[in-house]
């Protein structure tokens, strides 16, 4: 187990990965030069003005690069000793925020300091991962060891989202989410990701597939029978490591399928849903059949797959009703099943047409047409993107994806060459938050997700995400400074 060496804050700098500083600085001043851009207004106003938006977010940037010094001069060995204290601070500052906070836009997430405000749920993130990264470095912890360590991981991701979705603020406490990547990077089976996905791909299609009916069942409903179906004779077949098994299955949901479609023919009514239900339940229990047969116990997850998947196609109606009006309509409109251009669909449809105008190269700094005219909303915040499509066309969101693109691949390779636990954790704890947020805010804007109010990190206007994002970078960045203060022995 390695050891510390006593703190040496003089190597700091030296063993600083400046890389990974170099692109933080391009990314938050490019982000200040995108808001002063998306907030310009033809009054020919300094981009360091106090009164633009630009030149707050300057001072934001100042007071962030001060405390990501302070954060390089702390002890690394502090960070994991207080990892716990931290966290439980937070929780506790989450907790009582809704009875802080004022109603803005519905939500009670943030704390008013004057004229300041701050979003405790950003600083949450760096306080979740300290303490995810302690729990996986104690004594001898296995994730896969026994199943309490489970729960003792997850209960500390599912804490927090549940005190910022009693904030009103979902797509805070959605990011919190991508430290399930982390488990699995960790030991988690992969069987969990892919229910995971499969769950998204069978609400998806539930919920969008629902007006025409096909064999005596909504679209929706066949389609995910089909997946199912498709996701049984694979599963079976390579758990059972016997072709034949996986092509009875074939055979038996081939035969019904093709029984079911010529009854359809003359026009007999048939309960599509029940019947098809009996066709898995007997698959199921031929999987079950082989699994006792040639001792394959795997072959029972084949068999839980289809039932959850069913059961879960029967909650995804009653889960969506049981969301917000908006929410449901921000849904619908990502899905395509209404086109509201006016209301809920506004953004994404202006955000769309800034992006695509923008061509190759762009119209130029400060000659978006949409984002001057202020056809896009929050365009300086959770559409800041939409302004660099516009004025920098292809071409700028390129040098800005690769910028991420740099910075995550920087922080998974930090990760790797992390001497101990705690450090390789917590940095992936990073990655997987940047990895998140850039691909949903992405996603938002250019209409492939739902609108949920995810920032981008270091380039959208707002203090909290900076200092939040800065502080999770650096405490990294300092941790990885002391990895040669390490000895084994």
């Amino acid at each position: 187990m390695p050891l510390p060496r006593r703190n040496d804050p003089s190597s700091t700098f030296r063993h600083l990965d400046w890389p990974t500083v170099i692109i933080y600085l391009i990314m938050v001043f490019a982000g200040m030069v995108s808001i002063y851009a998306a907030c310009y207004n033809f009054d020919n106003a300094s981009m360091f003005a106090i009164t633009e938006f630009s030149g707050k977010q300057l001072r934001w940037i100042g007071l962030s690069l001060a405390l990501g010094l302070v954060i390089l001069l702390i002890d690394a060995r502090m960070y994991e000793t207080y990892s716990f204290p931290i966290y439980v601070g937070l929780m506790i500052l989450l907790a009582i925020t809704p009875f802080l906070a004022e109603d803005t836009k519905g939500s009670y997430s943030w704390i008013k300091f004057g004229s300041m405000s701050l979003q405790p749920a950003e600083f949450a993130k760096f306080a979740t991962a300290l303490a995810l990264a302690k729990l996986f470095s104690g004594y001898h912890f296995d994730l896969n060891a026994k199943w309490t360590n489970y729960v003792k991981a997850i209960t500390i991701i599912v804490i927090p989202i549940v005190l910022i979705l009693l904030q009103n603020e979902t797509g805070s406490a959605l990011t919190f989410m991508a430290l399930f990547f982390v488990l699995y990077r960790e030991g988690m089976s992969g069987l969990v990701l892919f229910a995971a996905l499969f769950a998204v791909v069978i609400f998806v299609v539930g919920i969008k597939f629902t007006e025409s009916i096909i064999m005596g069942m909504p679209a929706g409903q066949f389609y995910v029978i089909i997946m199912i179906m498709v996701v049984m004779i694979g599963m079976t077949a390579v758990y059972s490591r016997r072709y034949e098994v996986g092509r009875n299955l074939l055979i038996w949901f081939a035969g019904t399928g093709l029984i079911e479609y010529i009854v359809s023919l003359f026009d007999i009514a048939i309960p599509g849903l029940i019947v098809n239900m009996a066709i898995i339940g007997i698959a199921c229990i031929y999987i079950v059949f082989e699994a006792i047969t040639l001792r394959r116990p795997k072959l029972y997850v084949s068999a839980a797959t289809a039932v959850l998947s069913i059961a879960f196609l029967f909650s995804v109606g009653a889960a969506f009703d049981h969301l917000q009006p908006h929410q449901k309509l921000r849904i619908q409109v990502a899905l395509g099943i209404v086109e509201d251009l006016r209301s809920a669909g506004y953004n994404v449809n202006q955000s769309k047409i800034a992006i695509g105008s923008g061509g190759f190269f762009g119209k130029g700094f400060l000659n978006g047409t949409q984002t001057k005219l202020k056809y896009v909303p929050e365009q300086h915040t959770d559409f800041i993107f939409c302004t660099i499509g516009e004025e920098e066309g292809f071409v700028g969101t390129m040098i800005v994806t690769l910028l991420f693109l740099g910075l995550i691949l920087r922080v998974i390779a930090i990760g790797e060459r992390q001497p101990t636990t705690f450090g390789r954790v917590y940095a992936y704890c990073v990655a997987s938050y940047f990895i998140f947020h850039f691909c949903i805010n992405i996603g938002m804007v250019i209409g492939l997700c739902p609108v949920i109010g995810i920032p981008l990190p270091f380039f959208s206007y707002g203090g909290s995400s900076l200092w939040g994002f800065t502080i999770l970078l650096f405490i990294l960045l300092k941790l990885d400074a002391s990895r040669n203060n390490y000895l084994s022995y």
